[in-house]
């Protein structure tokens, strides 16, 4: 297993709300795999090509995240994942509003509205994922996911269409 890498816990919560074959396709290359090859991605940047090979073929975890991406895979994972996390009392949704106003200098106006990746550190998990309960590290990693779904989705709602 690898750093950053589907705890066997995780897995197990995670495992039952997975799609199963639907045996007219073949089977599907091992789900923990693939998964564990989108959250490399998502955690890293990494362009698909350059995925290490044991997450497995990089058109495979590439077309799986993208057709989990397109029928809502992702969200209801997400959603089901959540659930189950409130009835066993894990997540604390309490929030803190702040109504404070700050007005940017007019010269950051144009500025870059996404982050750029942060880079991997060296250690043995980040620093925003320890001492979590594994309910609450699979959501954290599940809307990690989603975010990104919903960015790239968002990006290509904006952009004219492209012909090939």
């Amino acid at each position: 297993m690898g750093r950053g890498d589907l705890t066997d816990a995780e897995w197990e919560r995670l495992r039952p709300f997975l799609p199963v074959s639907n045996r007219r396709c073949g089977r599907w290359r091992d789900h923990r795999q693939v998964i564990d090859g989108i959250l490399h991605r998502v955690r890293t940047g990494v362009q698909w090509r350059d995925l290490p090979e044991r997450f497995g073929p990089w058109k495979t975890v590439y077309e799986r995240h993208r057709l989990w991406s397109a029928d809502g895979t992702w969200e209801r994972l997400l959603q089901q994942v959540q659930a189950e996390a409130d009835a066993a009392g894990e997540i604390d949704w309490d929030i803190a509003v702040d109504s404070t106003i700050v007005r940017a200098h007019q010269h950051a106006a144009g500025a870059r509205t996404e982050p750029p990746p942060a880079p991997a550190s060296k250690g043995a998990e980040p620093a925003e994922h320890q001492g979590e309960t594994p309910w609450q590290s699979l959501v954290a990693r599940l809307v990690e996911v989603v975010q990104e779904v919903r960015a790239r989705a968002a990006r290509g709602a904006g952009s004219p269409p492209s012909s090939t």
